[in-house]
Order: C-alpha cells, then structure tokens, then sequence
C-alpha cells in the first residue's frame, strides 16, 4: 500500500507537446506577445489587439487567430531570444510586409494608452533586426499613434 501511495505522488508529468515550427508567421506572432509583456503586464486589450492582427495578416477566423497566439505565446516564453524570430521574418517576408509588421508592433505598444520605456526599445531592437530604414520605422511609428 506504501508504495502505491509513494508512487502516486512521483507521478511523471505528460511528456511536454513540440514546439510549433518556427515559420515567419508564428514568429511574427511571438515577437508581439515579447512586445506586450515587456512592460511586464499582459492585459486583456493587447491580447485582443494580437488576435486582431493574426486574423488579419493570416486571413484567419478568430478561433484560428486565438489558436495562433496561444501557441506564439508558447513560442514567445520557451524561446530566448529575438534574434531568431527577426531573422525568420526577415528572410520570409518582403520589405513592406516587415513595415508592417512593425507598425503592427507600434500599435500593441500602443493599445494600453501607457507609454513604456521597455516597450519601445523592444520595437526599436525588432526594427533594426528586420531591416527597416531609419525613416520608415518613423512613419510606422507615427501610423501606429491612436488618436
């Protein structure tokens, strides 16, 4: 009977499911999540903002794009860095789609009306990992300003 109960508690956890592969699309959906919790709060308007984005950009419904960011969230915490994910937006996506994007990025930023000093320079390091000249991450920045 001891050693049902001892084994009981030394129960093995579920193996871990993969990690979803890292595609432009899910690297694009992790780097939003890094953005809106670099401030270090996650609140309901930014997810909702994420899920929006998804579904637009990927055409999806908007189970799919909740689906989508549950698993860029994964994505967003289990990976380290940003490198990688810039990287494979970068290398899979045109220059204006990359503008875009990081417009998108400004917006999130944007969305809890605070403006964050981690947030920022977390966008500012995503625009010069993608590429994008000096003057488009300006107009993308001004673009993604709610009036």
């Amino acid at each position: 009977m001891f050693e049902r109960l001892k084994s009981f508690f030394h129960h093995r956890a579920a193996p871990a499911k993969p990690l979803h592969e890292l595609d432009a699309a899910h690297a694009m959906g992790a780097l939003l999540v890094k953005v809106a919790i670099a401030d270090h709060t996650y609140l309901f308007e930014e997810v909702e903002q994420i899920d929006r984005i998804l579904a637009e950009a990927y055409h999806l419904k908007p189970l799919q794009a909740a689906k989508m960011r549950a698993e860029c969230e994964r994505l967003a915490f289990e990976m380290p860095g940003i490198e990688e994910m810039a990287a494979r937006i970068r290398d899979g996506v045109d220059y204006e789609h990359r503008r875009a994007a990081v417009e998108a990025m400004w917006k999130l930023a944007e969305i809890d009306g605070i403006s964050d000093a981690d947030e920022t320079a977390l966008v500012e390091l995503i625009e010069d990992h993608l590429g994008l000249e000096r003057t488009d991450s300006e107009e993308a920045r001004a673009s993604a300003v709610i009036p």
